[in-house]
């Protein structure tokens, strides 16, 4: 995940490609309202796959369509998880897999102001 000429760009890496369907996700951060680690998340709902992948306890990887609003996963290990919230744009939050999830949500708050 960088941040680059106003825009928050999330590569999607190996065979997750494959899984979620995208190789790439470029959001305005004037669409991004905020960033936080949430290990937890992974044992929150996450809806209906369409098209993505979900193994329990190896892969969550996709679209998925949860209460009206359509969720980015890409996550193998929750531990590593970032939410990022985001307005106007095709999905309401992206769930991303990082190495350092501490450094990617400081990158985001501090890009967003």
């Amino acid at each position: 995940m960088t941040v680059d000429n106003g825009t928050l760009v999330v590569e999607i890496e190996g065979l997750d490609k494959l899984w979620a369907l995208k190789s790439r996700l470029a959001i305005p951060l004037a669409n991004v309202r905020g960033a936080t680690a949430d290990p937890g998340i992974a044992r929150e709902p996450k809806g209906i796959r369409a098209p993505g992948a979900h193994i329990p306890n190896v892969v969550t990887a996709g679209t998925f369509h949860l209460d009206g609003e359509k969720v980015f996963w890409d996550v193998h290990d929750p531990r590593k998880a970032v939410v990022i919230e985001l307005a106007d744009e095709r999905y309401a939050r992206l769930v991303i897999e990082v190495e350092d999830p501490r450094a990617v949500v400081a990158l985001v708050e501090h890009s967003i102001r």
